[in-house]
């Protein structure tokens, strides 16, 4: 049923576009951050297909002029926001909240609005995955009868008026809800969002980003619903104890819990209008890589938590990480699907995670529909640590293996340092997933990257199969004891992509580096980085390829190889048989068969691809474009720029008219 309606749907977007009337969310090709209100960054376009795809080229390429001038977190600022589609427009924002609409077909602005951010601060992340749009059902015209919200890195929900860009002045105060208010608010910079909100009926939704493994007493991840038209708030909720009366209250310790922060969910949401479901992922409580200061299980971090949208009450909740120490945060968007069985379409809701695990549950229960089981995981040995002894492991394909790291697979580019890494392996405790960390250094594989991180999953609806884009680097984390903190500092300045994080209020510090040779490559035999796809309806892996080569990344008189590097962003899927994907850290866009995994195009973009591509139709011919943002991202650091980047097929390739030639879009003044 749910697919008919988005046939239908997708029947009054083309009936729109000849009248030439603006889009609404519900009949744009994307006009959601995952293509449509399920999360399943699939598009039922195929005007480009595997046939032809390898005619794609620029159709028009927007600057947003936003290249980290002035700006204090320089090293954190990245490009990843995946654009959408609606009322005629195109909607973008850049890592610092200045928010573009474009006309679709040529690329060229309409307005642009500036947050206003100030940009001398640290903020504990810089990204804006997006913006989400709203439409007036009880007016039919005027100002802000359609909105764009924007949640910011200062903790701000902001509403504008979708077709000029100016601000909604009777959406809270001028235009704007602080979002700090309610909170326990320790420290204003490590407090923000990242995700676009989610949209339900006449409710704006949103979580929180917040900087990590700081300290035990941190901000909590609250959940608020505001509402779309006067911001006013709706509901909340913690996923953290405040009462005896939490749900999760018996798994806690009720002192621990009341100065336990984070439990947030910073990923993007779903919704599920039929049912007025809300599906939040939330992250590990505070800090990640010690629990001794909140032990148990902390039931409702780490989980899958469905919550009426309209009222915040819990309906069900699956913990998918016992009493995290990994980082392992559920990242990914939950991905809505009709499944085909034998008593009828069953509806569920797919959750990927950071360790290369995929879920699949009923949207009305939460109960399974692939068999879990608690298996035993390694023991911690930690004075203070209470460790989940079992964890939870679905009887899905593994996206990412989760064996221990055997020393005599050591991988480098020559003997030397080949054999520098096997000593680096043999040093550390290395017993496969959920190795729990160790003051002498313990081997996480796969890595706080990921398995799947918020690049989340595609799926093809025709054909129930799961596209993801999976990291299999593995990282050391070290607990560092508080009186060798400075040490630790020292260290960490000399390596490669290290980092140390107080953890404040516990006994430990941490530090933690990818697991890399003497030369800076990976330890552990290629691939590094995957496409994977799954086939839902015979619960198999369909095909693994290489994602990313090392072009960039070695010596020139080294062979350039698909070796497959870590990435950061997802996959989309069309109905042209095509999964499209940027995500690599070697700069590529590329496209492939969806069927076999073959790599069937790919283009050289002017800075790193560390987003998610969308694609709409446009223009008197219903010409089918491509986008994706290129701006680099602080983390991996790849190239970084603030292109927006549209492709298409030239005339007679394709586009069932010819297409006017377009310039690109100059960048705007700031």
């Amino acid at each position: 049923m749910q697919r008919l309606q988005l046939m239908a749907m997708a029947a009054g977007a083309a009936l729109l576009y000849t009248v030439a009337r603006p889009q609404s969310p519900e009949t744009s090709d994307w006009g959601y951050y995952g293509g449509d209100i399920f999360g399943q960054h699939y598009s039922n376009l195929d005007q480009i297909s595997r046939d032809n795809v390898s005619h794609l080229g620029i159709a028009w390429t927007f600057r947003t002029g936003e290249l980290g001038a002035g700006f204090a977190r320089t090293d954190k600022l990245t490009f990843e926001a995946t654009p959408l589609l609606a009322f005629g427009m195109l909607y973008v924002s850049t890592a610092t909240d200045i928010v573009f609409a474009l006309d679709p077909e040529t690329g060229r602005m309409r307005w642009r609005f500036d947050a206003g951010i100030a940009r001398n601060v640290r903020y504990a992340e810089v990204a804006s995955r997006g913006v989400a749009v709203w439409q007036d059902s009880n007016t039919a015209s005027g100002p802000c009868t359609r909105r764009v919200f924007i949640a910011t890195l200062d903790a701000r929900l902001i509403a504008l008026d979708a077709m000029s860009g100016t601000s909604c002045t009777d959406f809270g105060t001028s235009g704007a809800v602080d979002l700090t208010v309610g909170v326990r608010l320790v420290n204003r910079p490590e407090y923000l969002v990242t995700s676009p909100p989610a949209i339900h009926r006449d409710l704006v939704i949103v979580g929180s980003a917040i900087g990590d493994n700081r300290a035990v007493t941190v901000e909590r991840g609250l959940v608020r619903a505001f509402d779309a038209r006067s911001g006013a708030v709706r509901w909340s909720f913690d996923p953290i104890p405040d009462s005896d009366a939490h749900p999760a209250a018996k798994e806690w310790r009720s002192d621990q819990a009341a100065h336990t922060g984070a439990a947030n969910a910073w990923a993007v949401m779903t919704v599920d209008p039929a049912r007025g479901l809300l599906f939040v992922p939330t992250g590990s409580a505070s800090p990640d890589y010690y629990g001794g200061e909140r032990l148990g299980s902390n039931r409702f971090a780490d989980s899958l938590v469905a919550l009426d949208a309209d009222t915040g009450r819990l309906v069900w909740q699956q913990q998918l990480v016992h009493h995290d120490l990994w980082d392992y945060d559920l990242a990914a968007q939950p991905a809505l699907v009709a499944l085909e069985s034998r008593n009828g379409p069953l509806y569920a809701v797919l959750q990927a995670t950071k360790s290369g695990m995929l879920f699949g549950f009923e949207r009305d229960t939460g109960k399974p529909i692939f068999p879990i089981a608690e298996r035993a995981v390694p023991h911690s040995t930690v004075p203070g640590e209470q460790f989940a002894a079992t964890q939870p492991f679905p009887e899905t394909p593994r996206l990412a293996s989760g064996g221990a790291i055997d020393a005599r697979n050591a991988w480098g580019l020559t003997f030397w340092d080949r054999g520098g890494c096997r000593d680096l392996i043999r040093r550390y405790r290395n017993e496969g997933v959920y190795t729990p960390p160790d003051t002498r250094g313990s081997i996480e594989s796969p890595g706080p990257l990921g398995g799947v991180n918020w690049g989340g999953v595609a799926i093809d609806v025709r054909r129930e199969r799961v596209f993801a884009a999976v990291n299999h680097l593995p990282w050391v984390i070290w607990l560092v004891p508080r009186d060798q903190l400075a040490k630790a500092r020292a260290r960490a300045a000399q390596m490669s992509h290290a980092e140390v994080a107080e953890q404040a209020g516990t006994p430990y510090a941490v530090m933690r580096a990818p697991l890399l040779s003497s030369w800076g490559l990976p330890c552990t035999p290629p691939p590094w980085g995957t496409l994977a796809s799954i086939d839902l309806r015979h619960n198999r892996m369909l095909w693994q390829v290489p994602l990313g080569s090392t072009a960039g990344f070695t010596w020139s008189f080294l062979f350039t190889r698909d070796f497959g590097l870590p990435n950061m962003g997802g996959p989309i899927v069309t109905a042209g048989d095509l999964v499209f994907i940027g995500a690599a850290m070697d700069g590529y866009f590329r496209a492939f068969d969806s069927e076999t995994g073959r790599e069937l195009w790919k283009y050289q973009l002017p800075a790193g691809a560390q987003a998610t591509a969308m694609t709409y139709r446009a223009g008197k011919s219903q010409r089918q474009y491509v986008v994706i943002a290129a701006g680099g991202h602080g983390l991996l650091g790849t190239a970084r720029g603030d292109y927006l980047v549209a492709f298409a097929l030239p005339a007679g390739k394709g586009a069932r008219t010819p297409a006017r030639p377009v310039k690109a879009a100059a960048a705007p003044a700031r």
